[in-house]
């Protein structure tokens, strides 16, 4: 009886925040939620009497990011008379997904919405995503080789239904202080592995012009990266056992702990409000404080390629072989959008992928394309040749890692983040940190599987 009235009680919660969300959003493109509840009830019958349906579309992205995805939107608009794409931002990835639920709860979910690969399956796993198959199917101007496999297969399911067509890729690249590399006599193409970093990351410091020599972006991904490119793995091959603690993984992480908290020649930011400590880190290498940083593909259309260069992420050690993960931004259609509104939305997402917008996207934005024919648009071929950092995502994202479809829905990463602080923060020992966190994550997946 208690769990009823518990579970009562989130809901009522749930549709408090999807209101009070969709309420927010609103406000902030200056509409009122009154008047964006009336558009969305209408919007079929606009449609029945020749004017067109509006589509609904939640997303989060930078400065920069935003500005490219409405000049996308205006233009798709403008394209045809059928549709009209209504854009909501969010705060970022997290947010969009949190509200989301709240929204599918209440009944006023978007007609689509951007999320990670991750969040898209475990929503899909639950009914709450529609099947595209059913329209991919029919459309003969739908192919799928079009897009790049390590994106494109990150919203299909075991059985080839595809619940998510991805909008972009990203993937953890590095930037580097080209002075900074300069003055300590380092060459980016001599940095094969990390540990070629450590030791250029100790020459750049002992110039005494720099008061660090790397700076890995605060939390799991750049670890979990450097742990996958030293053979690490995070489920054994049948899914029945997390595998973070592993020799390959205690080593990648005790020693990037050492460089930071006993050498020092390496550092982060931590905490702060929102994106707060992605840009304190951009920053220090800007203003020649540090070296380098590891940060997101999508960095670039916020840097001065005067300043930095980029490069790819090396391998571990010698023998190793690089493989950071490349995630997909995926767009999916919330099951209960009408079919009217799905099509749409569907129309909307082809739209937006194709290689013509997403040679825009790139260019622009800096991170991956999803769509194979980018490598054939002449524009793309000329930027690339001006600004030969822009190829450095697609690049690795051709030998990345995919990170697995999680059982646990989350907890696994989360026991990740938590033990990534312990390390980057507090000093633990990755054997120590990574220890809790398998057995955190192995209890979930032991529940997940009925053990």
């Amino acid at each position: 009886m208690k769990k009823k009235i518990v579970s009562l009680l989130m809901l009522g919660v749930l549709f408090t925040m999807a209101v009070a969300g969709c309420a927010n959003s609103a406000n902030a493109n200056g509409k009122s939620s009154e008047n964006q509840s009336t558009a969305q009830s209408s919007s079929t019958d606009k449609n029945a009497s020749g004017q067109k349906t509006e589509i609904d579309f939640w997303y989060s992205g930078g400065k920069t990011a935003v500005g490219v995805v409405q000049n996308i939107i205006d233009e798709y608009n403008a394209s045809q008379n059928k549709y009209t794409v209504k854009a909501v931002t969010q705060a970022d990835y997290d947010e969009t997904y949190q509200k989301l639920q709240a929204a599918i709860a209440g009944n006023v979910a978007p007609d689509l919405v951007l999320l990670g690969a991750s969040s898209a399956r475990s929503l899909y796993d639950k009914k709450l995503l529609t099947d595209l198959t059913s329209m991919t199917s029919k459309d003969s101007s739908f192919h799928k080789d079009d897009y790049l496999k390590v994106f494109y297969n990150q919203g299909v399911d075991e059985k080839g239904k595809v619940y998510a067509l991805p909008a972009y890729g990203t993937t953890q690249i590095m930037y580097y202080n080209i002075a900074a590399f300069k003055d300590a006599g380092v060459n980016a193409s001599d940095i094969k592995t990390w540990q070629d970093l450590a030791a250029a990351a100790k020459k750049i410091k002992d110039t005494g012009k720099y008061k660090f020599g790397w700076e890995p972006m605060w939390g799991p991904d750049n670890l979990i990266d450097a742990a996958l490119s030293n053979g690490g793995k995070i489920l054994n091959d049948d899914k029945t056992k997390v595998t973070i603690n592993t020799k390959e993984w205690v080593d990648v992480w005790d020693s990037i702990g050492k460089w930071i908290h006993e050498d020092q020649t390496m550092s982060i930011h931590s905490g702060g409000q929102g994106w707060e400590y992605w840009y304190a880190t951009i920053d220090d290498v800007m203003k020649n404080t540090a070296g380098g940083y590891t940060g997101s593909s999508g960095d670039q259309g916020d840097l001065d390629f005067k300043v930095v260069a980029a490069m790819e992420q090396p391998a571990w050690t010698t023998g190793t072989k690089s493989a950071p993960i490349a995630d997909a931004l995926t767009l999916s259609i919330p099951s209960k959008s009408s079919k009217v509104k799905q099509q749409g939305a569907y129309d909307f997402m082809k739209y937006f992928t194709n290689a013509k917008n997403q040679t825009t996207w790139t260019m622009k934005t800096g991170y991956v394309p999803v769509n194979n024919k980018v490598n054939d648009n002449a524009d793309y071929k000329k930027y690339v040749q001006a600004n030969p950092q822009a190829a450095v995502p697609l690049s690795q994202a051709a030998h990345a890692s995919v990170y697995p479809v999680d059982p646990t829905n989350g907890v696994i990463h989360d026991a990740l983040k938590k033990a990534a602080d312990e390390v980057e923060i507090d000093g633990t020992s990755a054997q120590k940190a990574l220890d809790e966190a398998q057995a955190t994550a192995q209890a979930a997946l032991n529940e997940k599987l009925g053990k």
